[in-house]
């Protein structure tokens, strides 16, 4: 009888599920770096998920790093730009991003940028692998204000920093432990990693995350990261909320065809 009691009381205790506002869906997105053929893929997914999962005022998310790294950074802005004409969509802004739109002003940034990823980015607009080598940085510099569209730069630098939704809040790479949500710097939003990762304290919300590969997912009861490191393993993810229930969708490259996977979590 005393066992059935510490039973009971354990269950009554239970914490309750963290959960999105009431009548809404939030399908949030890791990051792309440049794997435009997957981010296709999982929009005609998400699409369809939507128009079966019920009524709900959906939103999508889209934390950051849509470029660098995979061969078709271009398309996935203009991609990301139009899917907005048809849907709410938001867009958080990463490291990558802010690296690239710094490098149209400062050469050691560009330097920078180009090492880490942004070579490929400046080839998808289109410029021959013959004259981007033959460029010198200050020359590149100034072609780079010729290839990219200013809508594409103006897209990019409107991006938000932090969403929140309920019980959850959306960023880029974490958040600063010591700090509110009201306080975080922008640097640790876009950047931070090993300080947030380590932590193993309740945070005020639970913080869905990309900017650190995961093989699949890794998730806490305070923490949600959800890059699972499209341009290395062929595999993007949308993390699916509403109410206090959470689903994956999933495309992946396999051999050069792109599967599409859903999957629940507790």
């Amino acid at each position: 009888m005393l066992k059935l009691a510490k039973l009971f009381n354990k269950g009554a205790s239970a914490k309750p599920l963290p959960r999105v506002p009431e009548g809404e869906r939030f399908y949030v997105i890791g990051d792309i770096h440049g794997r435009c053929d997957l981010f296709d893929e999982l929009i005609l997914a998400i699409e369809n998920d939507d128009r079966k999962a019920g009524d709900a005022r959906s939103t999508v998310v889209m934390l950051g790093d849509l470029i660098d790294r995979g061969p078709e950074s271009a398309r996935v802005i203009e991609t990301a730009r139009q899917w907005r004409d048809h849907r709410a969509v938001r867009y958080i802004a990463g490291n990558h991003e802010e690296m690239f739109l710094e490098s149209f002003e400062d050469k050691e940034m560009l330097r920078h940028f180009l090492k880490h990823g942004g070579r490929e980015t400046v080839l998808s607009y289109g410029i021959k692998k013959k004259r981007y080598n033959e460029l010198t940085m200050k020359e590149l510099q100034a072609e780079l204000h010729e290839l990219v569209p200013g809508k594409h730069r103006k897209f990019l630098a409107e991006m938000e920093d932090i969403i929140v939704a309920g019980d959850y809040v959306f960023v880029h790479a974490g958040i600063n432990p010591k700090h509110s949500l009201e306080d975080q710097k922008q640097s640790d939003l876009r950047w931070i990693r090993e300080r947030f990762l380590k932590h193993r304290e309740p945070f005020s919300h639970v913080v869905v995350h990309g900017h650190t590969i995961f093989e699949d997912i890794e998730h806490t009861d305070y923490r949600i990261g959800i890059d699972t490191g499209a341009f290395r393993t062929g595999k993007l993810t949308a993390l699916v909320l509403e109410g206090d229930q959470r689903r994956l969708i999933q495309t992946q490259d396999i051999d050069g065809t792109i599967t599409v996977t859903h999957k629940e979590f507790a």
